[in-house]
This record gives C-alpha cells, structure tokens and sequence, in this order.
C-alpha cells in the first residue's frame, strides 16, 4: 500500500472511506481513470480534517455521478452540464464533488469554455499550487502523487502560491478565495503572488467578479469556522463593498457574527452541521440592514431563491422550536432530548446564535454538552439488550424508552470517605515526666 493511500485512510471518516471505495468502484466499472484532487489533497497533506471529497475524472464525469447514485447510494444535489460537474450527497452526510478533467480555453464570445483535457493539464490550469496535488486511485498506479506545480512544498512552507502570474486577471474571484484560504489555514501569501495581487487590484479586476461567483464565495464563508476573519479580511482589503457596500466598516454586524462563531462551536463538525449553517450566517450578517439593503444585498449576489428562503424565514421557522423548547413542562433531559434530536440543525443553531430565553439556551447546551455524549456512551451490548425487531416501530419504541431511561436516572454521589482521626501524639514514657522533659529541652 502507498504511504499516501495509508495516510488518506488514516484522515477519513469511515463513512468516508466507505465513500471513496464506492466511487472507486463506480470509476472502475464504468473504465474511467479517477484521481482525488483539490481540497481534499491539500487538507490531508496539511494535517487538517478533510470536509469534502473532490474527484476528477478522465472521462464522463457526469455519467458516471447517475451511475453512482441509481442504487439509492447516495443522491445529486447538483448538476453543471456545462462544466461537467455535479455534487453528490452519501449516507452520513458525506459529500462529493464529481468533475471532469478539463482545461480552460478562450471562446469567440471572449468567455472561458472548459474542454476535456488530462489530469495533468487540469492541474496546472487551478488557482493556487496548494490545489494542484492529485492522487491516483487507478488500479495500475494506485498511491500515485501528481505534484506538477509543487504544491507539496509550498504547504511544508504554509504559503499560498498562485500557479499563473494573470490567474487573478483570468478569474477575479481567486481574490476573494485567497482571503479566505489564508485565514483557515493560517498560510502566508508568498512574496511574488502579492505583487499579483497588487498588479491585479490596480487594474481594479475585482469589479468584473460575476454574481454568480461572489454568491457561491458568500456561501462558503458561511460554513467556515472564523467567518469574522474572514469578513475582516475582506473588508481590510476592500473586497467586503462588492457583497453590498453596507456591510462595510462599522455597518458590519461584528457583535452578531461573533456570537453565531460560538454558537457552531457546540454543534458536531460533520457536513450536515456545516451546511446548516448558511441560513443563520446569512440572517447575522444582514441582521443590520435595512429592507433594501437586503434586497440589494441578494441581488449583488445572484442569491438563488432556496438560500434566500433559508435566511429570510428561519426565524419563523424556528419559532415553533422556541415555544417546545421553553415550555414550563419541559423539566426532564429525555424531552429535551427528544425535541432537539428530531429537530432542523439550522433552527438549532439560529435559536443558539439568537433566542434570548434563558431556558432554551440552557436545555440546547446541555443537548450538545451532556445528553448527546451520554447517548453516544451506549455500548453495543447494551444496545443488544433492546427487544424488538430491527427496524420495527416496536424496536424504535423500545430504543426511545432505553435511551429516555439511560438520561433521566438519578446518579447518586458517592458517599464522601470518612476522614481519618487526628494523629495522637505518642504516650509519655513513664520515665519522662514534663519537668524533665523541659530540663532537657534547656539544656
């Protein structure tokens, strides 16, 4: 086994390593050549937790995310025919980006068209060295490194280097991406890429970033975990005016967007979590603007009806939760429990980021704090010990009842250890009586 097989292993999940031998499978029997690219390559090699899987394919990538997903294996949630792209979501929230290997090449139209290309050629037409590292998963040269930009060494150096001197000239929205890349991994922008970005900001490029591209931008700050360095960054240098220019400076909702930080932190760190977190980001961050401010704010950003749904009524949404939540007769943990298991991660986080009841901040906490761990401590054997079918109503019932009864039982302190007597001094020799003692001591 190649040591990099080995170590991408060793980062995955088990949802994800089961993931990646699907796909493996899939590319294998549709004869495709698949390698894995991108962010997932650049946070395995620098030690950080891989989020998303990203795969090329050389060949019909498109056909191959159908095939993949008629056996209800996992499911697309969306579909680029142009660029031949799609993203697919797998069981345990594993998600999956599926594109072909292709190049960029100028249209008569005077826009980029992608063609079909080889691996090779795909990875030296990216952004930034550190996203230009594939791993071949073909079975004649399986654990195979292609580094063709030398992105393994600019990680070891933690900088971010752009691969073309006109790349911030050829996609302007790398100037967003760059901001956002040095803030979560914490990378410096090596010396020659800053003068590109110089050269590039005195041209004034970063007017001609698409819509589109800054709404796709926003939506990726939204699932960072620093969104307020991110968005401190961006207004640093400028960039945070082509979302909206009320967001910049002071009109910025700092405060709110501190407290949605420390409100993901309480939630788990898998993709459902992740993605739940676009409709409150959205909702702190205009949460100081005004009507058509908001408006202008979804219109700067090509913002597709679904986001703008999930920030726009999420607070109504999240009422219903509220009311269960702070109800009087909420009063044991197997109710919490069973209110906020059942319910939609993003009303869970927008009520943790902003109901002001007490109760309801209370019993989320101690959901995320102590009851899911206590749930999560159950063994298998313990498990087995619940009757029923599985995958029966009388199972699930059965399930609710050792889970409510595991919760609610009152665990008793230990009775305190009795404190052991005081030392006694010892007995007084009959030979020695006070006064001959002091005598001695005087002498």
């Amino acid at each position: 086994m190649s040591d990099y097989v080995y170590m991408l292993e060793s980062h995955l999940s088990p949802d994800q390593n089961r993931v990646v031998e699907e796909v493996h499978k899939g590319a294998a029997h549709a004869n495709v050549n698949l390698f894995l690219t991108g962010g997932a390559m650049r946070d395995m090699l620098a030690g950080f937790r891989i989020r998303d899987l990203d795969f090329v394919v050389e060949g019909h990538a498109l056909k191959l995310a159908k095939a993949l997903t008629e056996h209800d294996a996992g499911k697309i949630l969306s579909l680029d025919e142009s660029a031949g792209s799609a993203e697919l979501l797998f069981p345990g929230g594993v998600t999956v980006e599926l594109a072909v290997s292709r190049r960029e090449r100028s249209a008569p139209s005077g826009k980029a068209a992608p063609q079909p290309a080889t691996i090779q050629e795909d990875l030296r037409g990216r952004d930034f060295t550190c996203n230009a590292i594939a791993l071949s998963l073909n079975r004649a040269s399986r654990g195979l490194l292609l580094d063709p930009m030398n992105g393994l060494a600019d990680i070891g150096h933690r900088e971010l280097r752009a691969i073309s001197p006109y790349g911030f000239y050829d996609d302007p929205s790398r100037l967003l991406r760059l901001i956002r890349f040095r803030v979560r991994l914490g990378f410096a922008i090596e010396e020659r890429t800053a003068m590109q970005v110089a050269n590039a900001r005195e041209a004034e490029v970063e007017k001609n970033v698409p819509a589109r591209a800054l709404g796709e931008e926003l939506r990726r700050i939204a699932i960072e975990d620093s969104p307020s360095e991110i968005l401190k960054g961006l207004d640093e240098a400028g960039l945070l005016t082509l979302f909206s220019p009320a967001l910049a400076g002071p009109r910025l909702n700092a405060a709110g967007i501190a407290r949605f930080e420390k409100a993901i932190k309480l939630l788990p760190d898998d993709s459902p979590s992740r993605a739940a977190r676009v409709g409150p980001f959205l909702h702190a961050l205009a949460e100081k603007l005004a009507p058509k401010e908001r408006s202008a704010l979804v219109a700067s950003t090509a913002m597709p009806k679904p986001d703008v749904d999930l920030w726009q009524k999420i607070e109504a949404r999240a009422r219903k939760l509220e009311s269960a939540l702070g109800a009087a007769r909420v009063r044991k943990a197997s109710q919490v429990y069973r209110i906020v298991s059942v319910a939609r991660p993003d009303e869970v986080l927008f009520l943790l980021y902003h109901s002001t009841l007490k109760p309801v901040q209370d019993r989320l906490r101690n959901y995320y704090q102590k009851y899911l761990a206590t749930v999560q401590e159950i063994t298998p054997e313990e498990w087995a010990t619940v009757k029923g079918k599985p995958g029966t109503p009388a199972q699930a019932k059965a399930k609710d009842a050792f889970i409510a009864h595991r919760l609610d039982q009152r665990v008793r302190k230990p009775a305190a250890p009795e404190e052991p007597p005081p030392p006694q001094p010892p007995p007084a020799s009959p030979w020695t009586t006070p006064h001959t003692a002091a005598a001695r001591r005087a002498r």
